[in-house]
C-alpha cells in the first residue's frame, strides 16, 4: 500500500490517529479482520480532524484505563509493578500523570532511557494500543502547544525533539494480532 502523501504535521497526526481509532474498534469488537465499518470509521475520524469537526479525545479516558487495569502497560504483566516515564525524563519528558504507566521492573529496566517507538522497535514488536495512543497524544498536545501542527510536513524531523512520531505506524497488524 502506498503511503499518504500530508501536507502538514497535523494531518500527519491525524491519520495515525484515526488508524490507531479504527485498530482499536476492531479489537475491542474482537474482530479478526479489518471489516469496511473499521474502514469509514477512520476515513471519517481522519477527515472530521482535518477540518477541526472532530478532536484527538483527551487523556481522561487513558487515565481511567490505566486506574482500572493496575498491571504493565508494556507487556501486560502485574508482578513487581513500578512507575515507568512515557517519555523519559532524560530526554525532556514531564513528570507528571499524563506521563507516567505502570510497568513491571523487567520492562522498566529494559526500556530505560529509550524513546518508547525506538524500544518496541529493537524489540521487533508492535506496541499494545493503549501504550501507542498515550504516546500520540502526548506528542500531538507538544505539538499543539508549540503551534506546530500547521507545519509543513518536511519540518518533521526538526520539531520532534521529545517525541519520536516519525516511527508511529502507517499500517497496523490485523486486529487478531494486536493488544490493547
Amino acid at each position: 500500500m502506498k503511503e499518504k502523501e500530508f501536507a502538514t504535521i497535523g494531518e500527519y497526526l491525524y491519520w495515525r490517529y484515526a488508524n490507531m481509532a479504527m485498530a482499536h474498534v476492531a479489537l475491542k469488537n474482537s474482530r479478526e479482520k479489518y471489516e469496511v465499518a473499521d474502514y469509514m470509521i477512520r476515513a471519517k475520524l481522519y477527515k472530521g480532524l482535518c477540518t477541526g469537526n472532530m478532536n484527538i479525545a483527551s487523556l481522561y479516558d487513558d487515565e481511567k484505563y490505566k486506574l482500572n487495569n493496575i498491571s504493565c502497560c508494556y507487556c501486560g504483566g502485574s508482578n513487581e509493578l513500578t512507575l515507568d516515564h512515557i517519555i523519559p525524563k532524560f530526554s525532556g519528558g514531564k513528570d507528571t500523570g499524563d506521563n507516567i504507566m505502570y510497568a513491571c521492573k523487567t520492562c522498566n529496566s529494559s526500556k530505560n532511557k529509550n524513546d518508547l517507538l525506538v524500544w518496541y522497535q529493537k524489540r521487533n514488536e508492535f506496541p499494545p494500543i493503549l501504550v501507542l495512543r498515550r504516546y500520540l497524544k502526548l506528542a500531538f498536545i507538544n505539538l499543539k502547544e508549540a503551534e506546530k501542527l500547521d507545519f509543513p510536513i518536511d519540518q518533521l524531523e526538526n520539531n520532534n525533539r521529545l517525541f519520536r512520531i516519525d516511527l508511529l505506524p502507517y499500517q497496523f497488524p490485523q486486529p487478531n494480532l494486536l493488544r490493547l
